[in-house]
């Protein structure tokens, strides 16, 4: 071993050159018969090695407690951050798992306005009653993850999706069932809790609605679920009624409200802007229910059916707080934002023709006005059929393949063929967009 190898890799510090060269006694009293301050220069290099190596040890040990330092701070940084990022934060020490876990740090985190991190999807048969139970979670970051298909192995039952609020998901026994149950479940920490599902109908739209920003004294996770079903007067006129269990209490009751819609819920499910509920009809209007004061009204639909010649596909959807109404039709894609919910006044914020959309997306897009404005029958899809929207980016299924449309990038990925969620069925699925969250249910 040459001196000035060794002297080298002592200089660059740590025990990782030390183990590496294996330093022996004999060793050096060969380098000090070579050269005769040899030894002395070593054992000052080895002992400067060893004092770097103790430091690291503190260092270590601090690391470890890094959490209890200055609780203070690290609450305080840490609380701001998103729910994905803390995940991954909870391997640095034992100290911010500690924290990061802790009840009244998840309760003021989850203030936090998390991102969209996918969309879960579950397909419906057209003509079968049974309930297809594949459940793909859909990224937004197709690069980082793959498609998912066991998100909710960890329930008891097979389920059905019915509702996403705030990282919380709320699901349904799968038809046909024996025991019917609805299930509120956090896929994040698998924690889950299960209700009694009193006169099942696979056909109710039942939302979840949570809003950490409530009740900020109580650590517990408290939720609504609202069940809306249409009946019908004596008079033949058809009106929804509202069903609410309120997990504080446990118990379901019926609202006193009302309201007269002959139209049908399109698409079964319900989307929570600003405190309401929001549900689309196959008509001109959208069902809304404001769960704190329960009172509901009809808000008309921005562009109605007798304004357009050929068909179209809607979909509803939240954006920066604000209610959407994303429309396919003859006139191109749109997107429209409710600005004042008693006025009823829409603004439309994205619009592309459809000549437009196929010069920019040569490689998914062909032909699209004369495939849009082709009316489907009763057993055929519509070519293009918008899923779900949130924070600026579309589901949208453009024949047999399912895509990602970020509207202010104009950026399109495909994503997989329909067949690639479980079955070929296009039918009306189930289609939540789905953000992560910290907070515990047991």
């Amino acid at each position: 071993m040459h001196l000035s190898l060794l002297v080298n890799a002592v200089m660059q510090s740590g025990s990782y050159y030390v183990n590496k060269f294996s330093l022996s006694y004999y060793e050096v009293y060969q380098e000090e018969k070579k050269h005769p301050k040899a030894g002395a220069l070593i054992e000052n290099l080895l002992k400067g090695v060893y004092a770097c190596m103790e430091l690291e040890r503190k260092k270590r040990k601090e690391i470890e407690n890094f959490g209890l330092l200055d609780d203070d701070v690290f609450f305080d940084v840490l609380s701001r951050l998103p729910a994905k990022c803390l995940l991954r934060l909870k391997s640095v020490c034992k100290g911010w798992c500690r924290l990061i876990s802790d009840c009244i740090f998840i309760k003021v985190q989850s203030q936090t306005l998390e991102p969209i991190v996918g969309f879960l999807i579950q397909q419906r048969f057209q003509w079968c009653s049974d309930d297809i139970k594949i459940i793909t979670h859909i990224p937004v970051e197709l690069g980082s993850a793959a498609l998912q298909q066991s998100v909710f192995s960890f329930l008891p039952d097979d389920v059905v999706v019915l509702s996403s609020c705030n990282g919380l998901v709320c699901c349904r026994s799968c038809f046909p069932f024996s025991d019917p149950a609805i299930y509120v479940c956090n896929p994040v920490n698998k924690d889950w809790i299960k209700l009694k599902w009193t006169k099942p109908d696979k056909e109710d739209s039942v939302v979840l609605v949570f809003d950490p920003c409530q009740d900020m004294v109580d650590c517990s996770t408290n939720f609504k679920l609202v069940r809306v079903r249409q009946f019908e007067t004596a008079s033949e006129d058809l009106y929804f009624s509202f069903d609410i269990y309120c997990s504080s209490t446990g118990a379901w009751r019926v609202s006193q409200e009302i309201c007269y819609c002959s139209d049908k819920l399109l698409k079964n499910k319900g989307i929570y802007v600003g405190g309401i509920l929001h549900w689309l009809t196959d008509g001109d209007e959208i069902l809304t229910f404001n769960v704190e004061n329960e009172l509901s009204w009809l808000i008309s639909v921005p562009v109605s059916a007798a304004q357009i010649e050929s068909d179209y596909q809607s979909c509803v959807g939240e954006s920066d707080g604000q209610l959407y109404y994303v429309m396919i039709s003859e006139n191109g894609l749109q997107f429209w934002f409710l600005e004042d919910y008693f006025e009823f006044k829409w603004n439309l914020k994205y619009s592309k023709t459809l000549e437009v959309l196929e010069e920019e997306h040569p490689n998914f897009l062909c032909n699209l006005h004369e495939r849009v404005r082709r009316r489907p029958t009763i057993d055929s899809n519509p070519w293009m059929d918008p899923l779900a929207f949130r924070d600026g980016i579309l589901l949208i299924r453009v024949c047999a393949k399912i895509f990602l449309y970020h509207v202010e990038t104009n950026k399109m990925n495909e994503v997989c063929y329909v067949s690639g969620l479980g079955t070929y069925s296009s039918y009306l699925p189930t289609v939540l967009p789905y953000s992560l969250s910290l907070v515990r249910l047991t």
